[in-house]
């Protein structure tokens, strides 16, 4: 059976959002330190972690904006957006088992190839953990509906 994809956005404006939520476990955090080779043991050892400043284990920062990647591929623009800069700030840690939101909204349109999107990662009880912006540019088949001129 043929896998089914997520489509591409019709049309892409200012302000368009969406949205993409996962509870991050421990094997992600496992899986993705084997595909990185990031072995850090603030990820990876929980007899080392307990002695931090977060007190227990932490996923990877970079897993956290993967997600955002996730937001971008799935949602908007949709498949076959092209992710090419991305600008972020780590607010808060991310813990196994937390449940991590993926915001994405168009911002600027900077030309109709390249979209400014505001991006931000809040967890389960609603605090940001991650805020920045990403320029991605959209599927082909997207419309870029260009602001009116005033």
């Amino acid at each position: 059976m043929p896998m089914e994809y997520p489509k591409p956005r019709a049309t892409l404006e200012l302000c368009d959002e969406g949205t993409f939520t996962k509870t991050i476990s421990e094997r992600d955090v496992f899986r993705f330190a084997d595909a990185s080779g990031d072995y850090n043991p603030l990820h990876v050892d929980d007899h080392y972690a307990r002695n931090t400043i977060f007190g227990q284990r932490v996923a990877h920062g970079i897993l956290t904006a993967g997600i955002i990647s996730t937001v971008l591929a799935s949602e908007i623009p949709g498949l076959g957006t092209i992710f090419v800069e991305l600008a972020i700030k780590f607010l808060k840690p991310v813990f196994f088992n937390d449940t991590i939101t993926a915001r994405a909204m168009v911002e600027e349109i900077i030309s109709p190839t390249r979209i400014r999107m505001l991006v931000a990662c809040v967890n389960q009880k609603g605090e940001d953990v991650a805020i920045g912006n990403a320029i991605v540019i959209p599927p082909k088949e997207t419309r870029v509906i260009l602001p009116t001129p005033r």
